[in-house]
């Protein structure tokens, strides 16, 4: 419970609605959020319908999406339509988004027809899309008005613009040609006019772009919002940055939970329905399960060198866990590096002779420290007979081709991935690990093959 509940509990109980009105009004929007998505629906509707209208929609926007489910439920049409009406129109987007198509058509006739025409042309963009995210209220001037006209206009129509660090310049018929920061329009004389401030140079997003899209050029132009236009760059809305770092973070948590070796949830964990989630998680496991079964094949295929040096056993878990373990890594760093635009599918070259020069480093640091253990071993034990040298040398010899093999499977198969036009964070660890542990049991038993010839083997 939050700590402020206590204290506003008691004026709920008193039914002095006037006084908890002014202790509300007080509290920022955030804060209310996080406190108001703590308590029963009873006392969330009792908190809305004493808040001013202005600030109900402000801090409906900041709760969470199953917060502001339970609230829907609790209120009345006429409460509803105003908190609505109020939103912001991505919050609002983004709220009907995670509803049931039949009461997203419910919530969109309580709407006014200038807001109910704006959610559902937003509603009608390609899901995940920037146009999803976009709103619409933006301040736009022309190339030949003055200082003057421009901050008269910022003053009469910025109240309700979503906000007003950066004014957008447009041409006769709506198409973005600069934007001007409010900074240099402040500093301005006011007789100067709009185009003698202007350098054409800006960045912008098409409606259609995708998340990963919006995130790299934000990231780019190192703005607070960017323009939206269409494709005949019309501007037709702009998308501010708590919408992005939004849009940033779902898509770090899909990979995050794809590199796990899971389908990505759709839904916060605890929010998550269990067989939903056991769906999630199953289909991989499957995958990966049958893919470890042909570790067993393979074993089963160099059985008759098994059967001759049982002592060959020993190492398959070290092997195979070391292969893995180094293409996990590989593969880690590469689908970060394509998410941040650090490496292109055309850097395949660049990123093989890296990976080469790490995957012999790496396999010689391990193959030595395996040798020297068996070397040490055999001085003070029988465990490994009288070819305890050439055992130790298979096994560095095998951890450098298999540490070698893991890194360059592991660095190639997203930068593959990428370039068929696949998600890279699908090639997870676990589906590395796996692939590398039947080829390094090839390698493994290969190595052994020929440097036990003549005595083991």
């Amino acid at each position: 419970m939050h700590t402020l509940w206590p204290e506003l509990e008691n004026i709920v109980r008193s039914r002095d609605y006037a006084a908890l009105r002014d202790r509300l009004r007080v509290i920022p929007h955030a804060e209310l959020a996080a406190l108001i998505s703590t308590l029963s629906v009873e006392d969330m509707v009792v908190l809305f319908r004493v808040l001013p209208r202005k600030d109900a929609a402000a801090t409906f926007e900041y709760l969470p999406i199953e917060s502001q489910q339970e609230l829907l439920r609790g209120m009345g049409q006429s409460e509803l339509a105003t908190i609505l009406n109020d939103m912001a129109p991505d919050d609002r987007t983004a709220l009907f988004e995670e509803l049931p198509g039949t009461i997203t058509k419910r919530l969109l006739n309580l709407l006014s027809p200038s807001e109910r025409q704006v959610a559902v042309t937003l509603l009608g963009y390609p899901e995940r899309s920037v146009g999803r995210w976009m709103t619409p209220d933006y301040v736009a001037v022309r190339q030949d008005w003055s200082m003057a006209r421009v901050l008269e206009h910022v003053r009469r129509h910025g109240r309700d613009s979503e906000t007003i660090n950066t004014v957008y310049v447009l041409d006769e018929k709506g198409v973005l040609v600069d934007d001007l920061p409010i900074r240099s329009v402040l500093l301005a004389s006011v007789d100067t006019r709009v185009s003698d401030l202007m350098d054409r140079s800006f960045h912008a997003l098409k409606a259609t772009d995708d998340q990963s899209t919006a995130v790299a050029v934000f990231r780019q132009a190192d703005a607070y919002a960017l323009p939206v236009t269409d494709t005949g760059g019309v501007l037709i809305g702009i998308v501010t940055l708590d919408d992005v770092l939004d849009l940033a973070e779902e898509e770090a948590t899909e990979d995050i939970q794809k590199i796990g070796g899971m389908a990505a949830l759709d839904e916060p964990y605890l929010q998550t329905p269990w067989l939903r989630m056991l769906r999630k998680r199953a289909g991989w496991l499957v995958v990966l399960f049958i893919g470890e079964m042909l570790t067993a094949t393979t074993m089963g295929f160099f059985e008759g060198e098994i059967a001759r040096a049982v002592v060959l056993a020993l190492f398959v878990p070290l092997i195979i866990s070391s292969g893995g373990n180094s293409g996990s890594q590989a593969a880690s760093l590469v689908i970060r590096a394509l998410a941040l635009g650090e490496v292109r599918a055309r850097d395949w070259w660049r990123v093989i002779r890296r990976e080469v020069a790490s995957g012999l480093a790496l396999g010689l640091i391990l193959g030595l420290i395996g040798l020297l253990r068996i070397t040490l071993w055999a001085q003070f034990s029988d465990l490994y007979g009288d070819h305890w040298l050439q055992l130790g040398l298979t096994v560095g010899l095998a951890l450098v081709g298999v540490v070698l093999w893991g890194t360059l499977t592991g660095a190639m198969l997203p930068l593959i991935l990428h370039r068929l036009g696949f998600d890279p964070a699908t090639s997870s660890a676990p589906f590395v690990a796996t692939l590398v542990d039947v080829t390094g049991l090839v390698i493994y038993f290969l190595v052994a093959a020929v440097v036990l010839r003549g005595t083991l083997l």
